[in-house]
């Protein structure tokens, strides 16, 4: 099927037909269970909704007489068989499958082992169409994952067809074709508007306790007048006037002024901006008097740095186009440091090489360390940390620091968010590190979309920017693991989610261009997903309030390369289970078993206190009884004990609803139900619907479903039932009746339909 032809003939048959029509293909949305519709249009067997003409309908069945293909509720476009995937790790023992082109995705399905591999279009780096070998023609395909894998397949134009619809559908030319504007996660799974209300800056600045007496709000950039780049919310200090802040934009480029991003306890600040109009000789008196209101701020001390990311022969080449770096002869008050970042040319090709020293074929330990060293990316993570220590190192002791690079939105959002991150321990929190992606990237504008390469644009504006902030966070997380409540996982996600466009979290250049495209109301936030997953990112190590900071440890023999990102797909060379996995779900087990045990501590001493009620009430009743027994004459007293029998129970009878001795009130099924209006079926539920034996991981290779696991795939306990399951078929998470906290935690669908059917 020529899935371009068959688009664009739709598109002009439905011009035709209603010029304002927003009818739109949805075929893919049709299921045989739709509500039959009144004059019983069909296509294919599948009911068509009456928004399709008979003239769109009759022109599908006569140009496209082969009904379409599904694969897991996906359209293919294209279905390859007979297709040999040789990934760079294992091109000795190819695997044969078929291969699917859908919409989103590449899918490529093992038949043997029911292993399927999925490639997001929108992952994809680089697609390279291989010279004809004999047993077909090869595509390889390289993704910003780090995955690179080779599909061979049999015929040249079955090839050539997969190769060009790859072409438009991985790179769209414009920002409104992006995945996230047509995603839709599965059923009830969270609302649209969920996560995008999680970060509010004013309220990240008021957790520093801003605005105070020294830093106020700026209202000029409401309208992104003055920095289009900038948040609408900048902090500025309260002596700076409205000359100061127009005339300081002036003179910075991009506009982009100095403006607070970071107050410490002690009041010592970071504030970023972009590099000054210079040139050789320029001047601006109301920037150096902005700098000279930001380093009043801090009463504690009389001067401030400035920092300048940059190599000093990059700045200074910078001078001949009339930009460059703040004179120390005209700034008072100020000590200027260069700490040499490369640009992110240089990042860009390092990164490159990094690439190529992984797929090599058969490395040596000799070739593969060269290839590392001579790639440079481990001097650049070096490099990044030792700046990002400099400035939390002077803010510890109490020194303000102004820092910028060229334009500030790459190399000064990588040291500011990294020193930040070494200060305090609130961003090293999961809902602190979001907040700092929100403020320190997001809303003071890193280019996502063109640093990412999102959509087609110029190549050399791509670099792996915001990789290498996450590189130099795992570096920290490596040296204290037990000062940060995530773990990689979390990173990884974070990794593969900006490049996705599944959701519009990092949709965009800066703040203006979201709230142009309305991502809140367009699309789904990554945060939304990523609170309900929770519990996969926690870090079993993790011990709050251990220390305010920490510090890098930047010895060379300390900077590792990160394995888990760059050789993720590799095989045979990860444990078969990380350590964190192990400790994580060990950890969860004893909560789980903790959970159980609380409840059920509660309901033995409920049991105890009905009882030991019970147990007054019998007392007193029988102390009553014999007071009203040896009150009567002995006379009347008769010896039968057959007589007396009937004659304590007949008053027993007629005595009150309550009275502790009616076989009513003592059978332990009412006992149980007084005691917590739970009845015994429901006290068997409870007690069984907690798995107090969890199967143990080492020895599960596959899912129920048949699906494998790898080393890059979770594998997930029932808290129900104690089994192992893959992401997919444990998506549910509910309250167990037999925990006390009544928080929801993950449960296969089996249990959870077994539970739904059990529910009243």
């Amino acid at each position: 099927m020529d899935f371009t032809r068959f688009m664009n003939k739709f598109n002009e048959i439905e011009r035709q037909l209603s010029p304002t029509s927003a009818l739109r293909l949805s075929f893919d949305n049709i299921s045989p269970e739709t509500e039959e519709p009144p004059d019983g249009k069909r296509l294919w067997g599948v009911p068509v909704p009456p928004f399709v003409s008979d003239k769109v309908v009759s022109w599908i069945e006569e140009e496209f007489n082969e009904a379409p293909v599904y694969y897991n509720g996906n359209t293919v476009l294209k279905k390859v068989e007979n297709v040999r995937m040789i990934d760079r790790y294992n091109t000795k023992n190819p695997t044969v499958g078929t291969l699917y082109l859908t919409a989103t995705h590449l899918i490529f399905v093992e038949p043997d082992s029911n292993k399927e591999t999925w490639i997001l279009h929108m992952h994809i780096a680089s697609i390279e169409k291989l010279p004809l070998s004999t047993t077909g023609s090869p595509l390889l395909i390289r993704c910003k994952t780090f995955l690179s894998v080779t599909f061979v397949v049999p015929k040249d134009s079955e090839c050539h067809d997969v190769y060009t619809s790859l072409i438009k559908l991985f790179q769209p030319v414009s920002i409104n074709k992006l995945y996230c504007f047509n995603y839709q996660p599965a059923k009830d799974d969270f609302p649209k508007n969920a996560g995008w209300d999680f970060f509010k800056l004013e309220a990240e600045f008021k957790h520093m306790l801003v605005p105070n007496e020294n830093w106020t709000l700026c209202s000029m950039n409401e309208k992104y007048e003055l920095c289009d780049t900038y948040p609408r919310q900048i902090y500025v200090p309260k002596e700076a006037t409205t000359l100061m802040l127009i005339s300081s934009s002036r003179f910075r480029s991009k506009g982009r002024l100095p403006a607070l991003t970071y107050l410490h306890n002690n009041k010592a600040s970071i504030c970023r901006c972009s590099q000054p109009l210079s040139g050789f000789s320029a001047r601006c008196l109301e920037d150096e008097q902005m700098l000279e209101a930001i380093r009043k701020t801090n009463p504690n001390n009389d001067y401030m740095f400035v920092v300048d990311t940059r190599p000093r022969i990059n700045a200074m080449a910078n001078r001949a186009a009339g930009k460059g770096y703040e004179n120390e002869a005209f700034y008072e008050n100020i000590k200027f440091h260069f700490l040499g970042i490369e640009n992110i040319h240089v990042q860009r090709a390092s990164l490159q090489k990094v690439l190529e020293a992984c797929e090599q074929k058969s490395p040596t330990m000799s070739t593969f360390l060269n290839a590392l060293e001579s790639s440079g990316w481990l001097k650049h993570i070096r490099s990044i940390l030792d700046t990002s220590s400099f400035i939390a190192n002077a803010v510890d002791k109490g020194v303000s620091v102004v820092v910028h690079c060229s334009d500030g939105w790459d190399r000064t959002a990588q040291v500011c968010s990294l020193a930040q991150l070494m200060l305090n321990p609130y961003y090293r929190t999961i809902k602190g590190f979001q907040a700092l992606i929100e403020k320190d990237w997001l809303a003071f504008g890193h280019k996502f979309s063109e640093r990412c390469g999102h959509i087609q644009t110029d190549a050399r504006e791509v670099s792996p920017i915001f990789t290498q902030f996450l590189d130099c966070t795992w570096q920290l997380m490596s040296q204290r693991s037990e000062s940060f409540e995530f773990n990689e996982r979390f990173l990884l996600i974070l990794h593969d989610h900006v490049h996705s466009c599944q959701f519009g979290t990092f949709v965009g250049n800066c703040e203006k261009d979201r709230l142009d495209l309305k991502l809140a109301e367009r699309t789904f936030s990554l945060w939304g997903y990523m609170s309900n997953h929770l519990n996969e990112y926690i870090n079993p190590l993790y011990k709050p309030n251990v220390d305010e900071s920490i510090k890098a440890n930047l010895a060379p023999q300390c900077i590792k390369f990160w394995r888990g990102m760059y050789s993720r797909f590799e095989s045979g060379i990860h444990p078969r289970e990380p350590l964190g996995d192990l400790l994580l779900d060990s950890k969860e087990h004893c909560n789980s078993l903790e959970d159980h045990v609380q409840h059920l501590t509660k309901r033995i001493a409920s049991f105890k206190n009905y009882i030991s009620k019970s147990a007054k009430k019998l007392q007193d009743a029988t102390t009553t009884t014999t007071t009203k027994v040896s009150k009567e004459p002995t006379t009347n007293e008769i010896n039968d004990n057959k007589y007396n029998y009937d004659k304590k129970l007949s008053e027993l009878s007629a005595a009150d609803d309550d009275h502790p001795l009616k076989a009513s009130n003592m059978s332990f099924a009412n006992l149980s139900l007084n005691a917590e209006q739970t009845s015994p079926q429901a006290l068997t539920e409870e007690i069984s619907s907690v798995a107090l034996d969890w199967k143990s991981m080492r020895n599960v290779t596959t899912c129920s479903c048949s699906t494998p696991f790898d080393q890059f795939s979770k594998k997930t306990h029932c808290w129900r039932c104690g089994e192992i399951f893959c992401e997919r078929c444990i998506d549910k998470n509910v309250a167990l009746p037999g925990h006390d906290s009544g928080k929801a935690v993950p449960v296969c669908r089996g249990c959870f339909r077994q539970m739904q059917k059990q529910s009243p």
